[in-house]
């Protein structure tokens, strides 16, 4: 069988397939990361402002009490 065989040419030509596309997902994978890092971030960032909320409600109440 010579290397221009069509079967050869088809499978050499899946094998570069596949390395792309592990090389593509793996790329995917690591965005997947980052994104999830960053709304980890927003969502702490998130309880800051409920936290946040909350003592600016509950505060003054508290000094008309203590007045």
């Amino acid at each position: 069988m010579n290397e221009l065989d069509p079967a050869h040419k088809a499978l050499a030509e899946i094998e570069a397939h596949e390395r792309e596309c592990r090389l593509r997902y793996e790329a995917i994978e690591e965005s997947l990361e980052r994104g999830s890092k960053r709304f980890d971030k927003l969502e702490n960032m998130i309880w800051g402002i409920y936290g946040a909320l909350i003592a600016a409600v509950i505060f003054p109440q508290v000094l008309k009490l203590v007045t």
